[in-house]
């Protein structure tokens, strides 16, 4: 990558610091198999004035969903799973699914919740709101969050919370439209019952050690701890605050191996644990010589789309113009829609604290940004490292 890349990406990074909009961040790009930028730049600790460094941990929030769909793809290609099974055939909560109407009165839904509903996002249900559906949702999230407070790990299981999310009424029927919500963690209490493992057990043995991905897990350790990076409230021209609140039901400091293990967002991890994931789906489900899935089963895990009347509603998602979605990634369909640069059939997602991936096949390429500031997802300084990157 040439050289005047390098500089405009360590720039803008030390600009966005600078300013107080990111507390700290990493870069990473790799390209023809070979890591061709990897920068620093800010903290992971303010207050220690601790640099950010290669070996930080960081909370992935949302960019845990690739992961999780990954996994479901491994059951999927081995006749586990059907992606047109009915939720229900695994979490009970979920029979007998009711709508919240646009007037308020509740209905029974005219069909089960689907797999593929849950891996597209278009199931109804959602991350909370003012509705009915969001108000249920936000309820269940605050008993996680008194969970945490009673005991470490909390006390109720990722298995149960997604049944009683089973019996929160819906946004719309099932497979009508598309919107952001607790699908992913249905899809990790799928797995946990298909696999007759706890989910994180699953992707400990399926994923994380075939791929060396040893900073990788729903919690830290002790002898990890110093090496997670600090959460920060950081709005530009003022001083950051740190930010040590649970949220979505996740323990800020991530000490004990949580009892619900969140499919959508209660994963942490390392650039460099993350990058060999990214490598493996750019490289057709192969990574060092170990098979994750096979190269048919990563094409269709990274190019499934939405259709119309589900477009519609992922549409509403201003910032994200020209992608589709589907298998819980946005996927860029057609870049002359887009606001920024970008490459047909590329595919990912990105995090509520800013960590953010993308997998390039047509360049041979994935990159990387992982930072810690709360309410990023995708901002400012995701869009100007895409301009760049994509610019050469």
């Amino acid at each position: 990558m040439e050289q005047v890349i390098k500089k405009r990406l360590q720039q803008v990074m030390d600009a966005s610091v600078a300013k107080g909009e990111t507390p700290g961040c990493l870069l990473m790009v790799i390209k023809d198999g070979e890591e061709q930028v990897y920068l620093e730049s800010g903290y992971a600790d303010i207050e220690a004035k601790k640099p950010v460094s290669r070996d930080n941990i960081f909370r992935l929030y949302s960019m845990s969903k690739p992961i999780t769909a990954t996994a479901m793809m491994i059951l999927v290609e081995r006749g586990i799973v059907d992606l047109a099974d009915p939720v229900s055939k695994y979490l009970p909560g979920f029979r007998n699914p009711v709508v919240c109407t646009a007037d308020g009165k509740i209905e029974k839904a005219e069909r089960e919740i689907l797999l593929e509903d849950i891996m597209n996002m278009t199931s109804g249900l959602t991350y909370g709101g003012t509705d009915e559906t969001g108000r249920q949702t936000d309820a269940l999230f605050q008993e996680v969050i008194h969970g945490l407070k009673e005991e470490n790990g909390g006390t109720i299981s990722t298995v149960e919370f997604a049944n009683r999310l089973g019996k929160v009424p819906l946004l719309y029927q099932p497979g009508q439209s598309w919107s952001y919500g607790t699908s992913a963690d249905v899809v990790g209490a799928v797995i946990e019952v298909a696999s007759g493992m706890r989910f994180g057990d699953f992707l400990k043995k399926e994923i994380f050690e075939p791929l060396g991905m040893n900073d990788t897990d729903f919690w830290v350790p002790a002898e990890k701890q110093d090496r997670l990076a600090k959460v920060y409230d950081c709005r530009e021209g003022q001083p950051s605050v740190r930010y040590l609140d649970n949220n979505l039901g996740i323990q800020n400091d991530m000490a004990y191996r949580p009892a619900y293990e969140a499919g959508g967002a209660g994963l942490a991890s390392t650039i460099d644990d993350y990058a060999k994931f990214t490598q493996m789906l750019l490289n057709g489900g192969i990574y060092n010589g170990v098979q994750i899935l096979r190269p048919a089963t990563v094409k269709f895990l990274g190019g499934h789309t939405l259709s119309a009347v589900q477009q519609a509603g992922f549409d509403n998602w201003i910032g994200l113009e020209g992608f589709s979605y589907g298998n819980l990634m946005r996927v860029l369909v057609d870049p002359t829609r887009a606001v920024t640069l970008g490459s047909k059939g590329e595919f990912g997602w990105d995090g509520w604290l800013g960590c953010y991936m993308e997998v390039v096949p047509e360049q041979n390429m994935t990159f990387l940004m992982m930072t810690q500031k709360k309410d990023a997802g995708t901002y400012t300084l995701s869009r100007k490292i895409r301009n760049i990157i994509f610019s050469e």
